[in-house]
């Protein structure tokens, strides 16, 4: 039998993507389909260029009598998670269920991801939009009142003249100052749409107190699904600790792991280990233990993920409510102090003419 070649190196899957894939998939499987003619068929019904080309090596590759998981690693778009996942749904003849989890999973992380993209938008494009306003004022407003003031026979003062004289300084450096407005936009472009942009600005929030905390929340909830999964799929705990190191992207969580497989191999049962190592609050060290004793242990763990999200979701939405009435008041102070700097001179001039 002819050996399949691994296809060349492509762009990786989105988290939507991910769960698109696995879900069509599942059902399918779900069906009596094999997955070599499951490919076929999602090969026919896509128009997508990307989505026919991956699905055109899977055909080519299954066709030459690959295993599924083996397959979809050698198409090199997957995340490990996924491989392993897989790998263990078809050893354990439950793929379509396994697939159908991974589906709720990825869709799981890209809503953590948009809500998490949404809420760093808004405030980089009011502090850019805010700038631009300023400059704006400073560069093209302010010669206008300061030819007002020479007409009139006098000059400007105080805080006026100020702004007037940065004015002139911003205006030669102009070409800088659009280069660094540009510079603004594409960091908050690649932080917000791209992973290694998200992956760089958690290694910058790690000094921001609350941005910190956020990246957190966000690591152990995607760590409480994906061992969830990972039990539900049959997986044992140890080797489910290694695959999620790469998925929570939290330098803090994935140290808190390697102490709970130090625990396990210490004897610890995987609850123990949990509690010990402080990846959850005690309340849901508890829950665990509980979930343990009484075999739902899956449940409970997605019970967690859920509530994690919630919290992240009430944290978003309480900086959002903040933010947004602050960064207006500010920009209505900057703007306001600007034109009253001249306003109230100009008017002090006209009434002694009159």
């Amino acid at each position: 039998m002819k050996k399949a070649s691994k296809a060349p190196k492509a762009k990786a899957l989105s988290n939507q993507e991910t769960a698109s894939f696995c879900g069509q998939y599942a059902m399918l499987l779900k069906s009596g389909i094999a997955p070599l003619e499951a490919a076929g068929i999602l090969l026919s019904d896509t128009t997508d260029p990307n989505g026919k080309e991956l699905l055109s090596n899977l055909f080519h590759i299954l066709g030459t009598g690959e295993k599924f998981h083996v397959a979809i690693s050698m198409c090199n778009v997957f995340p490990p998670y996924v491989i392993s996942m897989i790998k263990i749904g078809e050893e354990s003849g439950n793929l379509d269920s396994v697939l159908e989890s991974l589906e709720n999973f990825y869709e799981h992380e890209e809503s953590l991801s948009d809500s998490f993209r949404n809420a760093l938008m808004y405030p980089m494009v009011m502090i850019i939009m805010i700038l631009m306003i300023v400059i704006v004022l400073i560069t093209k407003v302010m010669p206008i009142f300061s030819q007002v003031f020479a007409q009139l026979g006098t000059a400007m003062s105080g805080l006026s003249q100020t702004l007037l004289s940065l004015g002139s300084v911003l205006n030669r450096w102009s070409l800088v100052l659009i280069l660094i407005l540009v510079a603004l936009g594409s960091f908050m472009i690649f932080t917000t749409q791209t992973r290694k942009g998200f992956s760089c600005l958690q290694k910058i929030s790690k000094h921001i107190g609350p941005l910190n905390e956020l990246f957190y929340d966000i690591g152990v909830s995607r760590f409480a699904n994906g061992i969830a999964l990972a039990i539900s799929s049959g997986m044992d705990t140890y080797t489910s600790l290694n695959l999620l190191k790469s998925i929570v992207e939290n330098e803090s969580i994935a140290q808190k792991i390697d102490v709970c497989q130090q625990r396990i191999i210490q004897g610890d049962s995987f609850p123990e280990a949990l509690k010990n190592a402080q990846i959850f609050s005690n309340v849901y060290s508890r829950m665990v233990m509980v979930g343990f004793k009484s075999g739902s242990m899956e449940k409970v763990l997605q019970q967690i993920a859920i509530r994690y999200e919630e919290k992240t979701n009430k944290k978003i939405s309480l900086v959002l409510s903040t933010l947004e009435p602050t960064l207006v008041i500010i920009l209505s102070l900057i703007v306001g102090l600007i034109l009253l700097s001249v306003i109230l001179p100009l008017m002090g001039i006209m009434s002694s003419i009159g």
